[in-house]
């Protein structure tokens, strides 16, 4: 889980992103979730669209990819999607340490 200050600095990281996972009116395949995996694993960070033909909206598209990947969703705006994973064997995002009390 991550907390709201590495959310944060993720979305920042993916301002820059083009969206690597497209979802149309197919859904959300197993084709769709092995490129997600894939992408995920090798760039930790990933950004998705909904395309207009989608029977499902930015948010249903995020949560369904996120529980197929066990990812993190770190943000919803408009038809995009961004979600996070950490590879424990190639970490290639460093996040903020969360403060504990």
């Amino acid at each position: 889980m991550i907390t709201s200050k590495q959310r944060a600095q993720l979305r920042g990281l993916a301002a820059s992103l083009d969206p690597v996972v497209t979802i149309g009116k197919g859904g959300i395949t197993e084709n769709v979730i092995l490129s997600a995996n894939d992408a995920l694993r090798a760039h930790e960070l990933i950004k998705g669209k909904v395309l207009e033909n989608s029977m499902l909206t930015a948010r249903e598209a995020c949560d369904a990819l996120c529980e197929a990947c066990k990812a993190d969703p770190v943000q919803v705006i408009g038809t995009r999607f961004v979600l996070f994973k950490r590879n424990p064997n190639d970490i290639k995002i460093e996040l903020v340490k969360s403060r504990s009390k």
